[in-house]
């Protein structure tokens, strides 16, 4: 019986709305696959221009010698299963020496000679350790090379795992807090009793399992040994690896460095690193984000110090680069919904006297215009923070124009997956037109509540998001009476299917499912601030509809603001694959529902039903949609970029 032992050490609007879908899509088929990189190994090397401008120099000193073209030495072909045929092709060491034009047929004899070892060891690490292995070469005058290299491979049986030992030495071993990652490691081993051996499934399994030790408790975790024994005639591997954990960390003090300009309590508030807690990478990464997204810093890094430091309070490093003091940022954009749009910020991050952080936005749009602060406090020792806030704007609500201002103040807090805020409110909403409701203000106390658990912030596949919100206020204009207004929004993602058997659930199919709620209890006689009320229709809402044009019909035929909102959609999602390659583009298909209505028995859903892709671009994902409104029988192009929840 043959056995190989092979012992292996692991290491840690329309027009342009058109013109810019014709844009995107002809940037996302300039990422699509290029045949001519799918071409055989056989095939020549194509001349640059470079190349041919300078052989028609060398032919022009003497008219009598043609330039020489160059070529290839020889060229091989590979006949095996489609499954390794590919990985010989690009891996054989052969390949090195095509281009070798005065390549003699001695010397490539005795490179056939090695190519043969050569393909056996790359037969083993894709788990065929029986391989029968058939070199030829062929001298092919009339060809483009004049030789042809051919490798005939028949692999054998593939070598399947018999059984896997996996034991841990360190702290991990002896902690019983450790017993529940080593149950993790175990459970999460992803070369398994009867699975095809391989050498990269057999490296990705063995740092699958030091990514799930590192992640908690022990950063230091190591591979201490490993061993892959094969029974090259039974076609069984047996495994073993041993981890070494190491000692159990707890965080300390985070200690800032690379500071000039703001004071280091406001990235230690900012952060919220629990001091004395065990070590968590996510948690460490939760604190960075925190701290990349405060708009205080240009740059964060944070570290782990393991280096000669008590590993129950171990050092956690933050290198920052100070943002400047102020700045300025001019945006261009368009939606479907409001058109060509010009923006301008500016953010000021220690405003004189108080301290707190300004940012400052003016927005001209098509349908919209707005001028509004935002002041923002350094977090306390808690983690809430002091804000106010100040915004007017002129908008373009149903068939009518609305001048509202708005002024609230209160405080939020925000935590790795939740916000919450609690503010006081005042609205004060001017509306102009023939049929407009009355003009209004009113003053609100509110409280809200957001919570994210979405796969990935930017770009979800999985997961789900949930925000409340709840104002209880008194009606200013007219007469004075009490109100409550109260809205909810759910968005989630469902996998269809069951991922691919490496693991991988980037081809999986998925339903984004969309809800959406409110309602304005109040007496009929109040008046409430049209801004407070509701409309729907538009990019985020019911596709198939303008901007805001599903609302409450008056008696002028007029659309207008209405006190009960009903919001739902599904949409199926699809990855799209080209040519076997998983793409950037995913295809959609969708049906939208909403309605407004004063009373919740008169809410009667429109609906809207279309199809439409996304493009995963540098910036963000790329939404185009062609909807159609069901009620009002017309087709609409929507547009949108990037993602919040």
């Amino acid at each position: 019986m043959r056995r190989v032992a092979l012992s292996f050490l692991n290491a840690p609007a329309l027009l342009p709305a058109l013109l810019f879908a014709i844009t995107l899509l002809l940037q996302g088929c300039s990422l699509l696959p290029n045949k001519k990189q799918d071409a055989p190994a056989s095939v020549s090397s194509p001349v640059s221009e470079t190349d041919k401008e300078t052989d028609k120099e060398a032919g022009s000193g003497d008219a009598d010698k043609p330039a020489k073209k160059p070529h290839d030495a020889f060229s091989l072909e590979v006949r095996a299963p489609k499954e390794i045929r590919d990985d010989l092709i690009r891996h054989l060491e052969l390949q090195r020496y095509r281009n070798i034009d005065d390549l003699g047929a001695v010397e490539l004899s005795r490179l056939m000679v090695a190519a043969e070892a050569n393909a056996r060891e790359l037969l083993g690490t894709l788990g065929y350790f029986t391989p029968t292995i058939t070199l030829e070469l062929r001298e092919t005058p009339d060809a483009p090379a004049p030789r042809e290299v051919l490798v005939t491979v028949e692999p054998g049986e593939v070598t399947r795992v018999a059984q896997v030992e996996i034991n841990f030495s360190g702290a991990v071993a002896d902690d019983a807090a450790g017993e529940a990652q080593r149950n993790a490691v175990r459970s999460g081993w992803s070369l398994r009793p009867s699975l095809p051996f391989s050498q990269e499934a057999w490296e990705n399994a063995k740092s699958a399992g030091l990514r799930t030790l590192t992640a908690k408790r022990y950063p230091t975790a190591s591979v201490r040994s490993s061993r892959a024994d094969i029974d090259a005639d039974k076609a069984r591997a047996q495994l073993g690896v041993g981890y070494e954990s190491g000692p159990a960390f707890r965080f300390g003090q985070m200690l800032v460095r690379g500071n000039e300009r703001y004071d280091p309590i406001t990235a230690l508030r900012i952060a919220r690193l629990p001091t004395g807690s065990d070590y968590d990478q996510q948690v460490l990464l939760d604190a960075q984000q925190r701290l990349a997204s405060s708009g205080y810093y240009d740059s964060v890094f944070l570290t782990l110090d393991t280096e000669g430091t008590d590993p129950q309070a171990v050092p956690v490093i933050a290198q920052v680069r100070d943002a400047p003091l102020q700045k300025v940022v001019v945006g261009v954009g368009f939606t479907t919904d409001n058109g060509a749009r010009l923006s301008l910020d500016h953010t000021h991050n220690q405003m004189p006297l108080l301290g707190w952080r300004a940012v400052s936005r003016l927005v001209l749009a098509q349908k919209t215009q707005s001028l509004g602060t935002q002041w923002t406090g350094v977090p306390g020792e808690g983690g809430w923070r002091w804000f106010t806030g100040a915004q007017v704007k002129r908008d373009t609500s149903g068939d009518y124009e609305v001048n509202s201002a708005r002024v609230r103040g209160g405080m939020s807090t925000s935590t790795d997956h939740i916000d919450r805020s609690y503010f006081l409110q005042y609205d004060n909403a001017q509306n102009k037109g023939v049929g407009a409701p009355p003009s209004a203000s009113a003053l609100t106390l509110n409280w809200g509540w957001t919570g994210r658990y979405f796969n990935n912030p930017a770009q979800p596949t999985r997961g789900y998001g949930v925000a409340v919100e709840i104002g209880a206020g008194y009606t200013l204009t007219g007469e004075r009476l009490p109100f409550l207004r109260s809205y909810g929004r759910w968005l989630g993602y469902i996998p269809l299917g069951t991922a691919d058997a490496d693991g991988s659930e980037a081809r999986r199919s998925r339903l984004a499912l969309r809800a959406e709620a409110g309602a304005v209890t109040a007496s009929d006689a109040a008046r409430i601030p049209t801004t407070l009320e509701f409309l729907t229709g538009g990019d985020n809402t019911v596709r198939g509809y303008s901007y805001q044009q599903i609302g409450v019909t008056n008696s002028l035929g007029q659309t207008v603001q209405g006190r009960y909102l009903g919001v739902a959609s599904v949409e199926w999602q699809r990855p799209f694959v080209y040519q076997g390659q998983l793409t950037d583009w995913e295809s959609v298909a969708f049906v939208d529902a909403g309605s407004v209505a004063d009373k919740p028995g008169l809410l009667k859903a429109k609906f809207g039903v279309g199809v439409g892709a996304r493009w995963k671009s540098p910036v963000g994902p790329v939404q185009i949609d062609l909807a159609y409104g069901v009620d009002v029988h017309k087709f609409r192009l929507h547009l949108r970029l990037g993602f919040n929840f």
